[in-house]
């Protein structure tokens, strides 16, 4: 066997073999274990076999194949060969080549027509048809049946392994390289040397950097409008991912994507040529622009998808009929008597306006009796329209229940469902949605006669077009949230939009009724409403208290208070950490660590865990789910238990398995799958909520304080029910408090609530009508780049600077 000679050269270290047996193969990303016997190899490994892992298509045994990366040492499995490439040899003699394509793998060509192939081809006869599948029209004895047959089967034998290398030679990564390959199939290098900009659109993970390396590499630079409408389309999506924005102005983009695209080819780019970018992209649907404001599509349709809706609804309100004030204000008092509360004259005020309204919104700081009110409005309305709140008498009318509760994550709909005693559930669960749409559209009706949607603070510009839409022409609406909170994760701000334009009839409940139980959390959290710096913040009450630590020293305090609260009898699931960054002493990651070890160590050296990445994780973790996944009835943001751990060669798929329990719905994750999860004894205050837990510890610290704004603290603090220990630096806190600058995110809902509703119907006609994606209703030309005003930073340059050379 070949000694290590890559210790003396740059060669990649390999190792060439037949496989023996394929221990594992995932065909979803195409992770795959083998082992090989092998025939040649660089390193230093002495064995016959190896174990080879990596992400790779289906080995097919008998074939040779040739993998490069390195050695490694599992813990338990011992060493292993980690495949960055492979590649699967091709016979490179014509006896070979005639062996080759007379065995089992291409049905119907028998060793004559082989040779017949070879001698007409060559040697090289299977780099000649995979490259050029023409070529075997000359060939004699061959139908159109086999020569389909041959090109098929080389395709994926050999095909896909081409692909892979070329796409290893242009630096994508094995992962990155199977989800491109699995988009655009054979037709990838075609596609890619044509335009490897698409890769921006198409695949998630790829920005402009990296499709820009690839576009430098195929030649296309400089001021290419492939290169240049990438950048803009680029620019525009992120300000959408990362600051919330529905749209962006067109004089920040064009200077913007000017230095974007110079800095890295060091190239000039014209004002000129990136404006008539912009209006290509308009006018082939790739954009969407009113005014001097640029919208994806998607963004722009949903925007005025909602405002349609409303406006709708708001129509609706006039021609509703409404029920006299006196005999709701009889079941109102019936009400009040089965569930054994007051109303106040507010809540009242606002059983009446949801009952009498098509559309209403419900909001209000916590403490203040909204889910009280929920639960009088769905009491109130089942007995003025004679339904039943049992849900069996509807399943077994196989009908729809005419209440429909939803909330946008899972642990907000379970405490929905908790307070009303009716079901409730996601609005993705709701909609059909299986957890990988982008901008697939619902085609799901809404079958309800009342929709009540919790946490509404949290619901974004696509998703609420997504809801809207499905909702039926009978169905009356009330959104319940609290505009203090932090916005949606994904872009817009619907609620603050909706409250901010007076569209719709809106009670804002202001009296704070948790107090009266002494809640000084509450009071903390209406202070900080009003603007108001609290003047007890690090005095010990009842339910809160701050423990004053430097930033090395919150680990330790952490622990401290997490082991007190055991010893009281508090179950770890109701403690939980918030922070609201993952790197540092403080951070997310390290208090996992801590918290884990703490609670949940490794018992015994038999004990099961399984390792990956970074993080283990063992049988009784706490563990946060990361995706939506509606067909396990798991959605982002629930957390679970992990109850059970089987190891591979416990397993008929010879593979790690771990079962999650989220109060009683086990779901199996395996190895493949554990990127949905991460552990959950601290998390972020943006994934807690719409969340409550009985006890919250909330570091507070200076290495916090890009992220730390009036609305983050006020959500987080928000999420205990009963205690809150606040720990860390109190002037940290305090100017976090006064910190309002949050991102102010550029959205239009509330001016298009103002516009005329004909205008709104015909911009929704031109979506419903537009011809594969052409976008009739882009706004921007030449002419409007000639007066777009001098941007900060710029005074003195004129409009017409933007297209001169």
């Amino acid at each position: 066997m070949t000694e290590n000679l890559s210790l003396f050269s740059n060669e990649p270290l390999f190792v060439v073999g037949r496989p023996v047996v394929s221990i594992f193969h995932n065909t979803d990303n195409l992770f795959s274990i083998v082992k090989l016997k092998i025939q040649e190899t660089n390193t230093d490994y002495k064995d016959k076999e190896v174990i080879v892992a990596g992400y790779f298509p289906k080995v097919v045994e008998d074939s040779v194949y040739r993998f490069t990366g390195k050695m490694t040492k599992h813990p338990k499995y011992g060493a292993q060969f980690k495949a960055e490439t492979f590649e699967k040899e091709i016979p490179a003699t014509e006896t070979g080549v005639i062996s080759y394509l007379s065995s089992d793998l291409f049905p119907g060509i028998g060793r004559r027509t082989a040779e017949i192939i070879v001698e007409k081809l060559g040697a090289d006869a299977i780099k000649i048809i995979i490259n050029d599948p023409s070529s075997l029209d000359d060939i004699p004895r061959l139908n159109d049946e086999k020569k389909e047959t041959l090109r098929l089967v080389l395709q994926q034998n050999l095909g896909m392994d081409r692909i892979m290398i070329k796409l290893g030679e242009w630096g994508f990564g094995a992962q990155l390289a199977i989800k491109i390959y699995q988009l655009y199939l054979e037709e990838t290098i075609q596609l890619l040397q044509e335009n490897p900009y698409r890769l921006i659109e198409d695949v998630d993970g790829i920005g402009f950097g990296k499709a820009d390396e690839l576009g430098s590499i195929l030649g296309i630079t400089g001021n290419h409008d492939h290169r240049i409408e990438a950048a803009i389309l680029h620019l525009v999506n992120q300000a959408s991912l990362s600051d919330g924005h529905v749209y962006v102005e067109a004089p920040q983009i064009v200077p913007q994507a000017k230095v974007l695209l110079e800095s890295s080819q060091h190239v000039e780019i014209p004002y000129e040529a990136i404006s008539a970018a912009i209006i290509r992209l308009g006018e082939n649907g790739k954009l969407c622009g009113e005014e001097m404001r640029l919208y994806m599509p998607s963004l722009y349709y949903s925007e005025v998808g909602i405002a349609s809706k409303i406006l709708q609804l708001k129509e609706k309100n006039k021609e509703h009929s409404a029920f006299p004030q006196d005999e709701i204000r009889k079941w109102i008092g019936d009400a009040e008597e089965r569930f054994g509360v007051t109303y106040a004259e507010t809540q009242v005020n606002a059983i009446e306006k949801a009952i009498n309204s098509a559309v209403m919104i419900l909001t209000g700081g916590p403490g203040t009796g909204k889910t009280t009110v929920v639960r009088g409005i769905v009491d109130v309305f089942a007995e003025l329209h004679g339904l039943s709140l049992d849900p069996k008498e509807y399943s077994k009318k196989d009908e729809e229940f005419p209440i429909v509760l939803v909330a946008p994550t899972g642990r907000a709909a379970k405490r929905l469902s908790e307070s009303t005693g009716l079901p409730a559930q996601t609005i993705h669960r709701l909609l059909g949605f299986n957890g990988h749409e982008k901008e697939e559209d619902s085609e799901k009706e809404i079958g309800g006669r009342l929709l009540i949607v919790d946490e509404m603070s949290m619901v974004d510009t696509w998703l609420a077009h997504q809801l809207l839409k499905s909702v039926n022409e009978n169905c009356q609406i009330v959104f319940v949230g609290d505009q203090d909170q932090l916005p949606p994760v994904g872009p817009g701000q619907v609620l603050k939009d909706l409250l901010s334009s007076k569209a719709i009839p809106t009670v804002e409940l202001t009296n704070v009724y948790r107090q009266e139980d002494g809640s000084s959390i509450i009071e903390l959290a209406h202070q900080m409403k009003a603007g108001q710096l609290p003047t007890n913040l690090t005095e010990k009450t009842s339910d809160r208290s701050f423990i004053k630590s430097s930033a090395s020293q919150v680990p330790q305090v952490v622990q401290q208070v997490i082991g007190s609260a055991l010893k009281k009898g508090f179950s770890i699931h109701d403690i939980q950490v918030l922070a609201p960054m993952y790197r540092g002493e403080a951070g997310i990651d390290a208090l996992n660590k801590l918290i884990q070890e703490f609670v949940n160590p490794k018992k015994t050296a038999k004990s099961k865990e399984i390792a990956f990445g970074d993080t283990i994780y063992r049988i009784g973790d706490k563990v946060l789910q990361l995706v939506n996944q509606p067909n396990s009835n798991v959605f982002n943001g629930d957390m679970g238990e992990i109850i059970s751990i089987l190891k591979a060669k416990e397993t008929t798929e010879k593979q790690d398995i771990m079962v999650i329990s989220f109060d009683g719905i086990e779901v199996t994750y395996e190895r493949s799958d554990l990127n949905q999860i991460t552990l959950a004894y601290c998390c972020s205050i943006h994934k807690s909520q719409g969340s409550e837990f009985p006890m919250v510890i909330m570091p507070v610290v200076r290495s916090y304080s890009k992220m730390l704004r009036k609305n983050l603290l006020y959500t987080g603090l928000t999420r205990a029910k009963n205690f809150l220990i606040l720990c860390g630096e109190p002037d940290t806190f305090l100017r976090g408090i006064q910190n309002d600058a949050d991102v102010l995110r550029q959205t239009s809902l509330a001016l298009r609530l103002g516009e005329p509703a004909e205008k709104i119907e015909e911009k929704q006609a031109t979506e419903e009508s537009s011809d594969e994606g052409q976008s009739t209703n882009f706004s921007l030309t030449m002419d409007n780049f000639m007066t777009i005003p001098p941007m900060i930073g710029m005074q003195g340059i004129k409009p017409i600077d933007f297209i001169e050379e």
